[in-house]
């Protein structure tokens, strides 16, 4: 079977889903992988890279779709990009399934088999495959030093001639992939750090890390898997936002990171919580694509909002594209080569990793949950 690995169109978007080193391995099981030409480019990988690792290289995204049985792709198809898979092909990449129900449509009636990344489950054997996982600990890294870069002032303290100067405070909201990385880079810089969770079992690997664990008068959770945070009812937030306006208020910078699948971010600052905060001190708000865990969050976008700075980015990984990509052809191949054998396709749903990230095959929706969505939105209509 032929892969393809096509361009990124998605606005912003600089990662490619398999880099020139990662080309050997799908050869040696028996596939052949062509590329469209530009597509390392944001990435800084050449197509004679790629070339010299034994890919071909397509001169147009038409080209490519057309003869590729499998595409894989960081990003979902784009509305220009559906037309051209062909159908019966097999499509894996990151769909961001529960917010494009459309596409998922489109792709059960041109009758692609489609995986969505996003729903590796987080289990010890798929370890290897975890995209998000793997996105998190850059966006976390990435997310302290947008907040260092915006604070006006030093994150570690010196002692100087001119007098001493105090490290910043660092406030973590969520203590899963991006809080654990955002905790060691801020330690690594030097500032002191705080952070907390709903999940009390990370107190361990919070202080590990050199960083306080902050609790609060509240239920805590235990035996969630997921990495993340599970909905939580209004009263619930009421009460933690008003325990945690007076740990924001001691902070220079605020690191939000709760996500729930499938789900709006959770509002755990309101604009009221704002004023309380130093001027001049920064959040940056890593749930800023699903609504944001800041209310006045502008996603993609750094905004000034009762003298605090609002980092709204959300292409963290984007910006890193070079071992970002070095981690998605990793996460990738493994996920694809573990539903493989001499270079054809072997889907079984007995495979607990297949089963939950199969979304579209033979012209249906085949995830549960997906689907109901699905019939759903058909029986409002």
């Amino acid at each position: 079977m032929l892969i393809g690995v096509p361009k990124e169109i998605y606005p912003g978007e600089a990662r490619v889903a398999i880099i020139p080193s990662g080309i050997q391995v799908l050869l040696d099981n028996g596939f052949d992988v062509v590329v469209q030409e530009g597509a390392g480019d944001g990435a800084h990988f050449g197509d004679e890279e790629y070339r010299a690792c034994g890919a071909s290289i397509a001169p147009s995204a038409e080209s490519l779709y057309q003869q590729a049985d499998i595409i894989l792709k960081v990003r979902q198809p784009l509305d220009q990009e559906v037309p051209l898979l062909k159908p019966e092909s097999t499509l894996i990449c990151l769909l961001d399934a529960w917010f494009n129900l459309p596409l998922i449509g489109q792709l059960a009636d041109k009758k692609i088999r489609s995986f969505a990344l996003e729903f590796i489950p987080r289990t010890t054997r798929a370890q290897s495959m975890d995209v998000l996982s793997s996105m998190g600990a850059i966006s976390g890294y990435r997310s302290v030093l947008a907040g260092a870069m915006a604070l006006p002032q030093y994150f570690p303290m010196l002692m100087t001639a001119a007098g001493t100067i105090h490290p910043a405070r660092v406030f973590i909201i969520g203590a899963g992939v991006a809080g654990l990385m955002a905790i060691s880079t801020a330690r690594r810089l030097g500032a002191v750090v705080e952070a907390y969770d709903t999940r009390a079992e990370v107190r361990e690997q919070v202080e590990s890390l050199g960083a306080k664990f902050v609790e609060f008068d509240l239920e805590t959770e235990s035996g969630n898997a997921s990495g993340y945070a599970s909905e939580k009812s209004e009263e619930f937030y009421r009460k933690q936002r008003e325990q945690m306006t007076t740990k924001i208020s001691q902070a220079d910078l605020v690191i939000t990171t709760a996500a729930i699948p499938g789900k709006p971010s959770p509002r755990l600052i309101t604009k009221d919580m704002l004023h309380y905060m130093k001027k001049g001190s920064v959040i940056v708000d890593l749930a800023a694509e699903r609504g944001g865990n800041v209310e006045g969050t502008v996603a993609g976008e750094k905004v000034y909002l009762d003298g605090v700075t609002l980092i709204g980015y959300t292409d963290h990984p984007g910006r890193v594209p070079v071992h970002a990509s070095q981690l998605l052809t990793k996460n990738i191949s493994t996920f694809l080569l573990n539903m493989a054998a001499d270079g054809e396709l072997n889907i079984t749903l007995e495979d607990d990793i297949v089963a939950a990230t199969l979304v579209t095959e033979n012209g249906e929706i085949k995830h549960e949950g997906l689907k109901a969505q699905a019939d759903n939105s058909a029986e409002k209509e």
